[in-house]
């Protein structure tokens, strides 16, 4: 364990137990005709308290101090409590998917690729290590924008650490999984 102490209020590493979903964390990909971006989910169980309350913490300094941006050339500048942010509820927002229940989650998105390792900080290199549906921490920091009319906080993603494998996400299968049974089919009869 490291005795660095993390100094900037605006970043959190988020608890061993946040679950990835959408993880486009290999290739940049383009939302909505934008500039491709490395993006993921974090699914964070409502009971882990400890990372939700350093998030709310980190939006709360992201605000603060960027209150000049967000004013931008209005008079005054707008209540959090009226700004877009990213801790979002699951049961609220996602109903319908199983993956969302009892927890928050935050969409975490940057330009660069973020660095991947993982429970013994080495650098996962097979791709096929990290899909959506694993668990692990992220290293994750909060901003002000006010761009196009739209203001709020934002968060960029900086690095992620796999903890443990996962149930994937998205009903896809891994090839791992289909071709374990030794039994052949009877493709041939």
């Amino acid at each position: 364990m490291s005795n660095v102490k993390n100094t900037n209020p605006m970043k959190v590493i988020t608890g061993p137990n946040t679950r990835w979903s959408y993880a486009n964390v290999w290739e940049p990909k383009s939302i909505n005709g934008g500039a491709p971006k490395y993006s993921v989910s974090l699914i964070i169980p409502k009971a882990d308290t400890k990372t939700v309350d350093k998030i709310q913490a980190a939006i709360e300094a992201a605000y603060k101090e960027g209150e000049s941006k967000l004013k931008g050339s209005g008079r005054s500048v707008p209540a959090l409590s009226v700004l877009k942010t990213p801790l979002r509820d699951g049961d609220t927002e996602r109903p319908d998917d199983e993956a969302y229940a009892d927890s928050y989650f935050i969409n975490a998105n940057s330009a660069s690729a973020p660095g991947i390792v993982d429970a013994d900080r080495q650098p996962v290199i097979d791709r096929s290590e990290v899909y959506s549906g694993v668990y692990g921490r992220a290293s994750i920091n909060f901003y002000a924008f006010n761009s196009n009319g739209n203001k709020g906080i934002a968060c960029g993603l900086n690095n992620l650490q796999k903890v443990k494998d996962g149930e994937p996400l998205g009903g896809k299968s891994r090839a791992e999984d289909d071709f374990a049974s030794e039994e052949e089919d009877d493709f041939l009869a």
